[in-house]
C-alpha cells in the first residue's frame, strides 16, 4: 500500500481550510491518528517486502538442513530426512527419479528448490 506525502499531509491541510478554530488538542489527535495510520501502512510494506525475499530464496537440496527443508510446502520433518538420506542430488528433479516426491509434490516446490 503506497502512501502519498499528501495523504500524510491531508489533516494539516483540511486543518488550514476550516472556516473555524480548532482546538490544539484536537489537531493533535488527528495528528497522532494519521501518524498511527502511516505508521501501521510503513509496517505492512515491510512485512510484505520482508515476504516478497523470503519466497524468492531457493533451497539447496544437497546442502540445507531438515529445518530448512521444512520450509517447503508439503515437506514434515521425516520427509526431510528421506530427502537427506539420499544425498547428493545432481539436480531437483532426482526427488522423482528416486521416488522421494510425487510428480505433483515436486511440481509445488520445484521453482523453491536447486541442487548444485
Amino acid at each position: 500500500m503506497k502512501i502519498s506525502a499528501a495523504a500524510l499531509l491531508l489533516p494539516l491541510l483540511l486543518a488550514a481550510c476550516t472556516p473555524h478554530q480548532r482546538s490544539p488538542d484536537e489537531i493533535r489527535q488527528q495528528t497522532a491518528q494519521a501518524t498511527a495510520t502511516a505508521a501501521r501502512d510503513a509496517k505492512a510494506v515491510v512485512q510484505g517486502v520482508f515476504e516478497g525475499i523470503k519466497q524468492q530464496r531457493t533451497i539447496n537440496l544437497n546442502r540445507s538442513t531438515a529445518a530448512d527443508l521444512q520450509t517447503l510446502p508439503g515437506i514434515d520433518a521425516a520427509l526431510a530426512q528421506r530427502i537427506i538420506a539420499h544425498r547428493p542430488y545432481h539436480d531437483s528433479y532426482e526427488l522423482v527419479k528416486r521416488h522421494i516426491l510425487s510428480r505433483e509434490e515436486y511440481n509445488r516446490i520445484s521453482g523453491k528448490i536447486e541442487a548444485r
